[in-house]
Parts: structure tokens; C-alpha cells; sequence
């Protein structure tokens, strides 16, 4: 294996959450006021940490979204998570052969401790992973398209960034993955490659990962 830790996105890569999220993103911004079609919402959205979208509409539209709107939005994507979440096709078998190749891994999501958690016991896959290999924009002072949080996971991990390879599927997760001075893998599975133009590699089936990693 060419890396010494592998660090993975979390939303649209081990979990298919993307289309739940932003359908429920979309609706939820909608009914406040600001119109924001599904379509809207992946391309304005996808990939970020919650602070940048209060920045992003109070930008836009000079109002701020109510004090209660991330618990909200969380308590809505939550319910729907333990409905309809599925693991992303493949990525169990990714994780088994790096679990068995002995090779470490993490998680660097967007997404909240808690809603990393909500989505890995729904989907079966909280069995690859211990609280030591997660880690959330929570943890730092800027999310993606900041590298801070990659450089975060890189330090608690004990690896060198050159050593590290990211697997992304978001324009803005491939930017703080270059920026963070890492090799990063673009899955196009929902997002078009020319989005993920910056990544190292671009592939759009997750079975093809664990070869593309050595």
C-alpha cells in the first residue's frame, strides 16, 4: 500500500447519505423563506459544514437562519437516516481489505461527531470504526475547503500528510485535500469529474478503490 492512513469522507462515500441530506436541506430552506431546489442544494451545499451554510444564506440574502436550525435540520436528517440510509455500494469490502492489509484508516467529515455516528450504526458500518478514527469539522476552527481538518486527522493519526490519500466526492473536499498537501481520490458516483478536476485520481465505482490505492 502506497499510504500510510487512508482518510475518508464520509457523507456520499461510506454512506450514501447525499440525496437524503439535501432533500431534507432543500425542503427545510424553502419552508424558511429562502427557495432552494435539490439540484440548489447539492451544488451550493454538498460538502460543507454546517457554519458555511448560515454564511452562505446570510450572504446571500442578508438573514440569518433561526438559532434552532441545525437542531432541527439534524433531528429531521437523523429520523430519515435510520429509514432510508444505506452504506455506499463497495465500501465494506474497501474497508475489509484495509482492515486486513493492516493499514490505517479514518474518517474527516463535515458532518457532526454526532451525525457520523447516527449514520455508521445505521448503515452496519460503526463495526470498522472506533471513536479514535473520527473526525469532524467539529473538531476544528474551519471546515472544508479549509485543510484543517485533514491536518488534524493526519496529526491525531500520527502520519505525515504527504503519507496520507483522501478518498472525496465533493468539490470542496477535494480542494482542502490539496491544499492539505495529500493525494485525494474524486468519487464521481453523484458529483460530475470536472467538478473533482483536482483530485489525483477519479474513479466512479467504489469496488475499484482498493486497487487504485496501491
Amino acid at each position: 500500500m502506497r499510504y500510510d492512513l487512508v482518510i475518508f469522507d464520509n457523507d456520499g462515500v461510506l454512506v450514501d447519505s447525499e440525496p437524503i441530506s439535501n432533500r431534507h436541506l432543500a425542503a427545510y430552506l424553502t419552508e424558511l423563506g429562502h427557495p432552494t431546489s435539490y439540484e440548489d442544494s447539492i451544488r451550493d451545499y454538498m460538502g460543507s459544514a454546517m457554519h458555511r451554510i448560515h454564511d452562505l444564506v446570510l450572504e446571500r440574502t442578508g438573514r440569518r437562519l433561526p438559532e434552532d436550525f441545525d437542531d432541527v435540520f439534524h433531528a429531521r436528517v437523523f429520523a430519515a437516516f435510520e429509514r432510508e440510509l444505506q452504506p455506499v455500494a463497495g465500501v465494506a469490502g474497501v474497508l475489509e481489505k484495509l482492515a486486513a492489509d493492516g493499514v490505517p484508516y479514518c474518517v474527516a467529515s463535515s458532518g457532526s461527531h454526532e451525525r457520523i455516528r447516527v449514520g455508521h450504526r445505521a448503515t452496519g458500518l460503526d463495526r470498522w470504526f472506533a471513536d479514535e478514527q473520527l473526525f469532524s469539522s467539529q473538531d476544528v476552527g474551519r471546515g472544508k475547503p479549509a485543510p484543517d481538518l485533514f491536518l488534524y486527522a493526519a496529526e491525531r493519526m500520527g502520519v505525515e500528510p504527504g503519507r496520507c490519500g483522501v478518498v472525496e466526492d465533493s468539490p470542496l473536499g477535494v480542494q482542502a485535500a490539496v491544499a492539505a498537501g495529500m493525494d485525494v481520490y474524486g468519487f464521481t458516483a453523484m458529483t460530475p469529474a470536472a467538478k473533482l478536476a483536482g483530485a489525483n485520481q477519479l474513479f466512479s465505482d467504489m469496488g475499484e478503490l482498493a486497487d487504485l490505492l496501491v
